[in-house]
C-alpha cells in the first residue's frame, strides 16, 4: 500500500529559503558590485551600473596577470601530484588488509580536517628546518597536502566497488600489470579520478591560508585579492576578479558532481 508524501510545513520551507539566502546572497552581492559605477565605496543600492571594470581588469591592470598565472600553474601541478599519489595510496589501501590500515587511512584524510592555519604553520616550520627557499614549489607542496585527500577519497571509494574478479581475469588472460591497469582498472575508476582532480584544482586555485604561510614574497590570485581588499585601489576590479575565481572554481565542482553521480555504478561490485 503506497502512501503519498505530504507537503513540507510552511516553517520548514521558510527555513530552507532563509538558509539558501544566507549562503548565496553574499555571492550575489559580489556579482552586483562588479557592475557598480562607484569606485571606492559599496553604497546600496549601487548608484549606477557599468561594464567598464571588466575592460579595466583585462587591459589596464597588469598586476592581475602574474598572480593569475601563478595560481593556475600551482593548481595544475598540485593536481597532477595529487592524482598520482592519491590514486596509488587508494589502490594500496583498498586491495590489501593489514594491521593499522584504518589508522593510515585516517592519516591520509587528516590534513583536510585540520584547520588551515595549523597546516600552514607546520609546513612553514618544516620548510625552515629543511632550509628550503619559499617559491612556487613550496606552495605546490602545501596545496598537495589537502589535494591528495580529495583524490584519495574518490579513488579508494571507487576501488572498493571494483570487483577483484576483473583484475584476476585480466591477469589470467595474459595481461601484465600495466595492461590490466590501462584496459581494465582505469576505465572503471576514470570518472572518479577526473572528479577528484577537478575538485583538487578548484581547492588549490582559491586557497588562501596555507598559501599565506608557504608563498614567501610571491602572490597568488587569492592573496592578491586579499591585499586589494585591505588596501583598495579599485574595489569593483576586485569584484570582477572574484567573479572570475567563482566561475573557475564552480565549473570543476559542478563537473565533478555530475561525473561522480554518473559513475556511482560504474565499478563492479566486489564480493
Amino acid at each position: 500500500m503506497s502512501s503519498e508524501r505530504g507537503a513540507a510545513p510552511l516553517g520548514l520551507k521558510i527555513a530552507a529559503v532563509a538558509g539558501l539566502l544566507f549562503l548565496h546572497l553574499p555571492l550575489a552581492l559580489i556579482f552586483l558590485y562588479a557592475f557598480t559605477t562607484e569606485e571606492r565605496s559599496f553604497a546600496f543600492p549601487p548608484p549606477g551600473y557599468t561594464t567598464q571594470w571588466f575592460g579595466i581588469a583585462w587591459s589596464e591592470r597588469p598586476d592581475i596577470w602574474p598572480p593569475l598565472w601563478l595560481s593556475l600553474k600551482v593548481a595544475a601541478i598540485a593536481t597532477a601530484l595529487s592524482l598520482i599519489l592519491g590514486t596509488l595510496a587508494g589502490a594500496a589501501l583498498s586491495r590489501t588488509k593489514f594491521f593499522g590500515r584504518e589508522t593510515i587511512s585516517l592519516l591520509f584524510v587528516l590534513p583536510i580536517a585540520l584547520p588551515g592555519i595549523i597546516t600552514g604553520i607546520s609546513l612553514r616550520s618544516a620548510f625552515d628546518i629543511m632550509g628550503l627557499d619559499f617559491s612556487m614549489w613550496t606552495i605546490i607542496l602545501g596545496h598537495a597536502t589537502f589535494c591528495i585527500v580529495v583524490v584519495y577519497n574518490n579513488a579508494i571509494a571507487r576501488f572498493r566497488r571494483l570487483s577483484g574478479n576483473l583484475v584476476e581475469a585480466s591477469m589470467d588472460l595474459g595481461a601484465n600489470g600495466f595492461q590490466t591497469f590501462r584496459y581494465v582498472v582505469l576505465p572503471q575508476i576514470g570518472t572518479a579520478l577526473l572528479a577528484g582532480g577537478m575538485l583538487a584544482f578548484a581547492l588549490s586555485f582559491d586557497e588562501v591560508i596555507v598559501t599565506t604561510f608557504t608563498a614567501g614574497q610571491q602572490s597568488t590570485l587569492p592573496i592578491w585579492m586579499l591585499s586589494e581588499l585591505i588596501r583598495p585601489r579599485q574595489r569593483p576590479v576586485t569584484n570582477v576578479v572574484a567573479v572570475f575565481v567563482f566561475l573557475v572554481t564552480l565549473l570543476p565542482i559542478l563537473a565533478a558532481y555530475f561525473l561522480t553521480r554518473e559513475g556511482e555504478h560504474a565499478g563492479g561490485s566486489s564480493k
